[in-house]
C-alpha cells in the first residue's frame, strides 16, 4: 500500500484535502469518488499524477450481457435474503468466465474481511464502472441495495439497447463505404491494368480521364506495398491519437457532425445522459458527483467534456438549469422541463421523460435512415459509374467503332 495526498471537492462543492492508502492511483481515485469526493489532484511521494492517468484501465473486460446477468443474479439473491458473501461464492461456482470467477473470489475475500461491497468492487474497475460502484455505495448507505441493483439492471439494459441502436445506425453507411473502397481497390489493381494493355496494343489517343485512371492504377500496382505500410502507419497514428484525451474529444465531436448519422448519435448520447442522470438523482447521489459520473458514462468524450463544464458551473454556485443552458447541448423544450422539475422538486422524473423523448426520436430517425442516406449512396455510385464510363468504356467504344469501320 502507498500513501497518497489528495485534494478535491465534496458533494457540497467544498474544497477538501487529506491522505489515504491505496495500492495504485486508480484505486485511490475510486475510493475518493465512492466517498463522494471528486479529486482534482492526487500526489504521491515523488510527483503528481494528473487526472488524465485516471481514465486508463488495463486487463480483460467482460461483455455487457455478462455484467447484466451478474447484476440480475445478485439482485435476486439479495432480494431472497442470501448473505452477500454466500451469494458471490455461489455465483463464482456457476460462471465459466475465468477472469470473472477470480474477481468474484476476490470480492468474497474482501467481504469476509469486513470490507464493504462497493469498496471491494472499486478495486476491479475493468469489471465494475465508477457509476456502478457509486450506485452500490448509495444502496449500502441507504439500506436499499436491492433497489440500487434493480435500477442498475434497467440502466445497463437501456445502455446496451442504445449501443445496439447506434451500431445499427452506423452499420449500413459503413458497409456501403467499405464496399465502394474495396471496389476501387479491385478496379485499380486487377481491372484497369487489363484495359490499359488493350489500349496500348491499339495505340489510340486516350482521353484525359482514361490517362488519369491508368496512371492511378499504375501507381497502385507499383507502390502497393508502400501504400499498405502507409495505411498501417496512419491507422496506428489514428488509434494512438484517439487514445489521448484531446484526440478522443475531437474525434467524438466530429462523429456528432457527420451528416444524417451525427444527429442520431447526438440524440442517443443525450438520452443516455438524461436517463443516467435521472437514475443517479433518484437514488440520492449528490448532484456534483452525479454530474461527474455522467460525464464518463455517456460514451462520448466531446459531450462528456461539456458535462464536466456543467459540473464546474455548479461548483461556482450556478443552478442546474443555468449549467444545462451554458452547455449549449439541449433544446429549449428540455430546458423548460428541467425548470419545471426544479420548481416542483421532480428533476429526476423530468429527466426520465426527456430521455424517453430522445429515445423515441432516435428510433424514428433509425427507421428513416435508409430513406435519408439513399440519395447520398446513389450520388456516390453515379460518380463511380460515370468515371468508369468516361475513362474505360468510352475509349473502348471508340476503338470498336474504328475496327468495325
Amino acid at each position: 500500500m502507498t500513501a497518497f495526498d489528495y485534494s478535491g471537492r465534496n458533494a457540497n462543492g467544498q474544497a477538501v484535502t487529506g491522505t489515504l492508502d491505496a495500492s495504485s492511483v486508480e484505486l485511490a481515485a475510486q475510493q475518493l469518488m465512492s466517498g463522494g469526493i471528486h479529486p482534482t489532484k492526487i500526489e504521491k511521494k515523488g510527483g503528481v499524477v494528473s487526472e488524465d492517468a485516471l481514465s486508463f484501465s488495463f486487463g480483460p473486460k467482460i461483455k455487457p450481457d455478462e455484467l447484466i446477468i451478474l447484476t440480475r443474479q445478485l439482485y435476486s439473491l439479495a432480494k431472497a435474503g442470501v448473505p452477500l458473501n454466500q451469494s458471490i461464492r455461489g455465483l463464482a461456482l456457476t460462471l465459466k468466465n475465468k477472469h470473472m470467477v477470480s474477481v468474484l473470489n476476490d470480492l468474497e475475500k474482501n467481504l469476509n474481511s469486513g470490507v464493504t461491497l462497493s469498496t471491494a468492487m472499486s478495486k476491479h474497475e475493468d469489471i465494475f464502472p465508477r457509476l456502478y460502484v457509486s450506485m452500490v455505495l448509495v444502496g449500502e448507505n441507504s439500506g436499499k441495495l436491492e433497489q440500487a441493483l434493480k435500477e442498475l439492471i434497467g440502466h445497463l439494459e437501456l445502455e446496451q439497447d442504445t449501443a445496439r441502436r447506434i451500431g445499427g445506425a452506423l452499420r449500413y453507411p459503413m458497409f456501403v463505404f467499405i464496399a465502394i473502397s474495396v471496389a476501387m481497390v479491385v478496379l485499380n489493381i486487377f481491372v484497369i491494368p487489363v484495359f490499359a494493355e488493350l489500349f496500348e496494343q491499339f495505340g489510340a489517343e486516350l482521353p484525359l480521364m482514361t490517362k488519369v485512371l491508368i496512371g492511378t492504377s499504375n501507381f497502385f500496382v507499383k507502390y502497393w506495398v508502400y501504400i499498405g505500410v502507409l495505411a498501417a502507419g496512419c491507422s496506428f497514428a489514428f488509434i494512438n491519437w484517439i487514445g489521448k484525451e484531446t484526440g478522443r474529444i475531437k474525434w467524438d465531436g466530429f462523429k456528432l457532425r457527420i451528416p444524417v448519422v451525427g444527429s442520431i448519435i447526438l440524440r442517443a448520447v443525450l438520452a443516455k445522459f438524461c436517463s443516467t442522470f435521472a437514475m443517479m438523482l433518484a437514488s440520492g447521489v449528490p448532484l456534483i458527483q452525479a454530474v461527474e459520473l455522467c460525464s464518463t458514462a455517456v460514451g462520448n468524450a466531446a459531450v462528456g467534456e461539456k458535462i464536466r463544464s456543467m459540473r464546474r458551473s455548479i461548483e461556482r454556485g450556478e443552478s442546474l438549469l443555468q449549467a444545462l443552458g451554458n452547455s449549449d447541448m439541449f433544446t429549449p423544450v428540455l430546458m423548460q422541463m428541467v425548470a419545471v422539475g426544479e420548481q416542483t422538486g421532480q428533476v429526476d422524473e423530468m429527466l426520465a421523460e426527456v430521455a424517453d423523448f430522445y429515445n423515441r426520436e432516435v428510433d424514428y430517425e433509425i427507421k428513416n435512415l435508409s430513406a435519408n442516406i439513399e440519395p447520398i449512396i446513389i450520388v456516390m455510385m453515379a460518380c463511380l459509374v460515370g468515371v468508369l464510363a468516361l475513362g474505360i468504356f468510352l475509349p473502348m467504344w471508340d476503338m470498336f467503332g474504328v475496327v468495325q469501320g
